[in-house]
């Protein structure tokens, strides 16, 4: 009965089911101390400076935060060189996603996706009832000239994640920039760039240009990431006035809590703990890609913090294993890797807790014949 309530464009979503929270796993395996390297968190957690900010704005609890979000948004212009009218804050840039599919598309319209990438690209399209056009990735890689290719009268929305969920990789600035002139200017861009920071100097694109340019092109970036602020709940975009005016109309007047702001208006400045991120990042996927090729295990290089690893065996029954060593990682089946599992870089004993309990995971477990190299299987 309650199905026939429901939008019809939810009949084919199936719910978000997270796995448990590391306290429950650590409670129902009596470990202290579980290595969790499954979410692409920061293992070193918020800045001490962030820390500080929330500590101080628990006092104003009992009033509502600043849904205009006004200090973080010039915090944030100042230093992108933008104006506050280019920015809007999120619950998450999962939210911000969700905005930008239900403000610029219908049913009768198409967006376009790479695949495999982030699920939430697809969920908040389909959600719509608008049509998704897969595209596949090339070498791991948006093949961004296909994707060109794809665009037609229906097209309102492209996905871009670049760095890209789950493959870690990245296209040239040079790459993007040719995709975004090609672009018609009725079609919005969401360029995604979760991971921005993580990325090496070389390789991060300006594509604020073309929000300053004023063309329709929505960039987002999050605070959960090497931020450290996953739990807060917090992301950003940039886009024109035009377009940031109309994702307003839809978003809830209190999206952004005070504790968030207040933490990510502290961490923005932070040199010091983004400059220890980074570093430590570079060091873990460098002692990782050591290990992976002593174990034999073929890895796609990573311009993120979390590396996709082909285990040669079923990558969920691998992932659970791990689990009971007290070593949580991501299985990607669902992304058609069957055989690969996600690991996010963590501090030196966690990867070294996550090698080590590999080894004796890989050993017992009987291995696959031939695994694909990369599948494709229907996710749409």
């Amino acid at each position: 009965m309650f199905e026939q309530l429901a939008s019809p464009h939810l009949k084919r979503l199936v719910a978000y089911f997270p796995r448990p929270p590391i306290e429950e796993v650590e409670a129902e395996l009596g470990i202290v101390g579980v290595a969790k390297l499954d979410s692409n968190e920061n293992p070193l957690g918020p800045s001490p400076l962030a820390i500080r900010a929330i500590r101080g704005a628990v006092r104003g609890s009992h009033r509502y935060p600043d849904g205009g979000g006004r200090v973080l948004k010039r915090g944030l212009a100042d230093k992108l060189n933008l104006d506050p009218q280019h920015v809007i804050l999120g619950n998450g840039s999962c939210e911000l996603i969700d905005l930008c599919a239900r403000c610029f598309l219908d049913p009768e319209d198409e967006a376009i996706v790479a695949h495999p990438s982030f699920m939430v690209y697809r969920r908040a399209a389909k959600a719509t009832g608008a049509h998704l056009q897969p595209v596949p990735l090339k070498d791991y890689r948006h093949d961004l000239p296909e994707m060109a290719r794809h665009i037609g009268p229906r097209t309102k929305l492209v996905f871009v994640g670049n760095p890209n969920n789950p493959t870690g990789t990245c296209v040239e600035p040079l790459e993007l920039d040719t995709f975004i002139e090609q672009v018609p200017r009725n079609v919005v861009v969401l360029v995604d760039e979760a991971y921005y920071e993580y990325m090496p100097e070389g390789e991060r694109p300006d594509v604020l240009r073309y929000v300053r340019e004023g063309r329709p092109v929505l960039v987002l970036r999050s605070f959960s990431k090497i931020y450290g602020l996953a739990g807060l709940r917090i992301g950003y975009g940039m886009a024109p006035p035009g377009v940031i005016g109309i994702l307003d109309r839809v978003r809830q007047p209190f999206n952004v809590n005070a504790l968030a702001q207040a933490a990510a208006s502290a961490a923005l400045n932070d040199m010091k703990h983004l400059s220890k991120s980074q570093r430590l990042n570079e060091a873990a996927k460098e002692y990782l890609y050591e290990r992976f090729q002593a174990l034999g295990l073929a890895f796609i290089p990573t311009v993120a913090n979390f590396i996709l690893v082909d285990v040669g065996r079923e990558g969920g029954a691998v992932a659970e294993n791990l689990v009971k060593k007290g070593v949580m990682v991501q299985p990607m089946g669902r992304y058609g890797f069957r055989t690969h599992i996600r690991v996010t870089t963590g501090t030196p004993w966690e990867n070294e807790r996550f090698i080590s309990a590999l080894r004796e995971v890989l050993e017992p477990l009987e291995a696959l014949p031939e695994p694909p190299r990369f599948a494709s299987p229907k996710l749409f």
